[in-house]
């Protein structure tokens, strides 16, 4: 069958962000044919980021979590199969393995997601009333731990824990979070950036302990306090890790795609086999002369959206425009590009408490990082789509940011 051929069988295996977007293009731009997308959770696909934010809070119901209203998916002809995990992948037969039974596809797309890093249960990450922050039914879990009062420990300060911090601060819980790093977000902020969510967290309250590294969680059944490397025992009433996430890479390793950092793709999306594609935080793509796998919504939407149309036969590279945020408290830290190999940081002061901090290397502006401050968001994030690097001094100095984009 020819791509695009409207008798194409599409199966999408995952049913997040990525594999709702996907699905939900293909129809938009007129495939006619099946297109089957298979869900491991109970759950339809929903927004991941609220979870550690609105949701846990107690701000959001489920329903309000939902990517479509639940007829959308039936209304576009979108076979969505909930609780059928995928077991092995046949690309000779093209074919697919779901409960007991098999599944052919025309074209295969894989939005498999990532799995959160658990603590070993060597050192009692095992134990009860030890959660991680990345399902609806990891956040379902641990809702009624958030009590006032108790003492929660947050293993990792990346933006996961932080936000689970800030949410349990909110509720009145005794929080401390323990980072192994020099700093708090060290792996994707520059030190100006961790320095005011540092500051932000303290004067909420909680104990921001950094190079400390955990030796152990302690607790006979159920977790009672955490052991650090100096010795020092913390009492807990439950913990949150929060130290990364991996993709989900073992389907497309049994079925001998290539790896790199994730399922490897070409600038189309599509894998080593030409009948099976990939997009989300699974998928690694070619960037810049490199390659990255990016863990956002954006990205999840945007390549999502690109592998529906190159399905379709559009032959158009995927472009990437990373952008990320986090809700901490009353700050919206709002990053557009990417840091890396960064040199210089420019600081703006906005309004108010509001600031950004813009990374650069050499004369090139790589990203920035708002802090309440929308505008300095909007004007960098152009700015970098458009590939135009303004002086540093031009930066701090301009009276209106948005005159940049004309200049």
């Amino acid at each position: 069958m020819p791509e695009g051929g409207t008798a194409m069988r599409v199966v999408i295996v995952g049913a997040g962000q990525a594999g709702a977007s996907l699905a939900a293009k293909l129809r938009a731009l007129g495939h006619d044919g099946e297109i089957v997308m298979l869900g491991e959770e109970p759950a339809p696909p929903y927004q991941r980021p609220p979870l550690s934010k609105a949701y846990l809070l107690g701000e959001m119901e489920a329903d309000r979590l939902w990517l479509r209203a639940p007829e959308f998916w039936a209304e576009n002809r979108i076979d969505l199969r909930l609780g059928q995990p995928v077991t092995a992948i046949d690309p000779a037969a093209r074919r697919v393995t779901v409960g007991g039974a098999v599944l052919g596809y025309d074209q295969l797309a894989l939005t498999t997601g990532s799995t959160p890093r658990r603590l070993p249960a060597a050192i009692g990450g095992a134990l009860a009333g030890v959660y991680t922050v990345r399902t609806l039914a990891d956040v379902d879990a641990m809702r009624d731990e958030f009590q006032p009062g108790r003492r929660v420990i947050v293993v990792g300060g990346g933006y996961i824990g932080l936000e689970a911090a800030a949410v349990a601060s909110k509720l009145g819980l005794d929080v401390t979070v323990l980072e192994m790093a020099p700093r708090i977000l060290q792996r994707v902020a520059a030190p100006e950036t961790s320095a005011h969510v540092r500051a932000l967290h303290q004067a909420h309250g909680v104990r921001v302990l950094e190079e400390t590294g955990l030796d152990r969680l302690e607790g006979e059944g159920r977790v009672s306090s955490a052991v650090l490397k100096d010795g020092r025992v913390l009492p807990a009433d439950f913990v949150i890790v929060g130290v990364g996430i991996t993709p989900n890479t073992a389907l497309a390793e049994a079925a001998g795609l290539a790896l790199d950092n994730g399922i490897a793709t070409d600038e189309m999306g599509r894998t080593s086999d030409p009948a099976i594609w990939a997009a989300g935080d699974c998928a690694s793509f070619p960037w810049k002369g490199g390659r990255i796998r990016l863990e956002s919504v954006g990205n999840a939407i945007d390549q999502g959206e690109a592998v529906a149309a190159n399905i379709l036969g559009a032959g158009a590279a995927y472009e990437a425009k990373p952008w990320f945020w986090s809700d901490q408290y009353d700050l919206k830290l709002q990053i557009a590009g990417l840091n890396t190999g960064y040199d210089r940081i420019v600081t703006r002061r906005g309004e108010g408490e509001s600031v950004s901090f813009w990374y650069y290397r050499g004369a090139d502006l790589l990203a920035v990082d708002a802090m309440n401050d929308s505008r300095a968001y909007m004007v960098g994030k152009r700015l970098i789509e458009m590939g135009r690097s303004p002086a540093p001094e031009a930066i701090e100095g301009a009276a209106d940011l948005k005159a940049l984009l004309k200049a």
